[in-house]
């Protein structure tokens, strides 16, 4: 039976002003499961108009930072209470195995919730020393204020997730928003607005409007009363947004993918480099914005480590992600779909030596085998740009100054991981490759306490830790003349 979903505004659900609705695809057997309101410039107007009145006026803007903490602290209580039926709404919509999200999603975005609510009391201004105004001494300090509104846009990979570190911190921070989920996954958003209401949170603090990102996006975008803009999708979106949110001079958050490299020297375990290159590759169908796609091996070991990896994705059981033992879904659009499959048979002509996987066929379900390329180099496409799937690509080096040389002939600047017994070089290459957060031995680790964000064309700006509150505040200077 299809689901019947609306939008979430002003705490109560709602309409499209149109009436117009959506459908949203299982991607395993591409049948309708429900509709979503398909959202209109006047339902964001409805939104961020009751976002701004509790941002000025209304109950949220008279509570201190320890209140705001309350509230933060009881929502992740209820999003770790709900944790099955939040992990089931993001895996069903985009064909992944429930299990993922339920070890890593939902506790992530818990501990961000929870992380949050330690810095709700903590943004904290700062006393600063001056000459003194014409001869007069001063006491001059600041204090962060919420930056306002902010237009919260979120993918379809990890939505429950990345929903999270957004209003985590925003929320800390004081301010009001309106979610503008992908039209592939509003469920979790719609589930968390209305968690946020039974957590105590004031009607009109979170707003959840479903749609199309060429009308809802843009209108969040252009509206005169948001203050930010806080994306996460790809560059060529980021770079929309920034047009749209240009001319008003909107602060813009973007994390925008990349291309990982993950960079494994001849002194590696073998094995645990092999067991997280693959999981680099595989979770979530390869849908993750720092996949380590890219594996750099070092010569000496390159064509023995591509044969494992290749055999590890043979092994891989690629179905139904509701039937036992199937351990990939499918990936979660036909668009991906085919997307995946034109990066394979652009590889193929590349001349990159395919040891795994390869062109799926499109039967129904938007299956994708599990594909290792070898014996590649970084000019070829499948090495360059985001595939955003369960494709790698493994390129030989020699020597270390190489492995950095090739790390950083990307757009991207995202992460990287960095596999090595030798500690020494271990720091000296993390200080070297440009990217946003490095792992060593381990694969693309997040924390609620710390940042996460790229360089380049992997975006600008960092979600999590206290940066990522801070993010959302302007440091507002106060300066009092102190005469004797």
């Amino acid at each position: 039976m299809s689901h019947y979903l609306k939008h979430f505004i002003d705490g109560a659900e709602a309409e499209a002003a149109d009436g117009g609705r959506m459908p949203l695809l299982n991607p395993v057997d591409e049948r309708e499961y429900a509709t979503a309101a398909r959202g209109t410039a006047e339902d964001i107007d409805r939104a961020v108009a009751a976002a701004h009145v509790q941002l000025t006026t209304g109950e949220w803007s008279k509570l201190s930072g320890a209140q705001r903490a309350r509230l933060l602290s009881q929502l992740a209580d209820f999003v770790e209470r709900d944790t099955d039926l939040l992990a089931d709404m993001d895996a069903n919509a985009i064909g992944r195995s429930p299990m993922e999200p339920r070890m890593m999603d939902v506790p992530n975005a818990v501990a961000n919730l929870r992380a949050a609510a330690g810095w709700a009391n903590q943004l904290e201004g700062r006393t600063i020393p001056t000459s003194g105004y014409m001869g007069v001494p001063t006491l001059s300090y600041t204090v962060r204020e919420p930056i306002g509104v902010v237009g919260a846009i979120v993918p379809w990979n990890s939505p429950l997730m990345i929903t999270c570190w957004k209003l985590a911190a925003l929320l800390a921070a004081g301010c009001t928003v309106v979610v503008k989920p992908a039209e592939e996954t509003p469920q979790s958003a719609l589930h968390l607005a209305a968690l946020c209401k039974e957590a105590g949170f004031p009607d009109g603090v979170v707003n959840v409007v479903t749609g199309y990102g060429e009308t809802v996006g843009r209108a969040l975008c252009e509206h005169p009363d948001v203050a930010k803009i806080s994306f996460t999708g790809s560059p060529e979106a980021g770079r929309a947004i920034q047009r749209s949110a240009g001319p008003l001079f909107k602060r813009v958050a973007l994390e925008l993918g990349g291309k990982s490299p993950q960079i494994v020297f001849d002194d590696a375990s073998f094995e645990e480099a092999l067991r997280g290159c693959a999981l680099g590759l595989f979770v979530n169908q390869g849908q993750v914005c720092a996949a380590g796609s890219r594996i750099l091996v070092q010569r000496g070991i390159a064509q023995r480590f591509a044969s494992a990896l290749a055999e590890a994705a043979s092994m891989v059981n690629v179905g139904n992600p509701r039937q036992p033992g199937v351990q990939m879904g499918p990936v979660a659009k036909k668009q991906q779909f085919e997307r995946v499959n034109r990066y394979i048979q652009r590889g193929l002509e590349e001349g990159a030596e395919l040891l795994a996987g390869g062109v799926s066929s499109p039967d129904q379900g938007w299956f994708v085998k599990p594909t290792i390329f070898a014996n590649a180099t970084n000019s070829m496409a499948i090495a360059r740009e985001e595939i955003f799937g369960p494709v790698g690509t493994v390129i030989p080096f020699d020597t270390e100054e190489e492995a950095i040389a090739l790390a950083n002939d990307s757009e991207y600047g995202l992460a990287a991981t960095i596999w090595t017994q030798d500690l020494t070089r271990a720091h000296r290459v993390a200080a070297k490759v440009k990217v946003g957060a490095v792992g060593v031995n381990c694969w693309s680790p997040l924390d609620a306490n710390l940042p996460w964000g790229g360089l380049k064309s992997s975006g600008i700006g960092r979600e999590g830790g206290l940066a990522g509150a801070q993010a959302y505040t302007e440091e507002k200077v106060v300066t009092v003349l102190l005469p004797s």
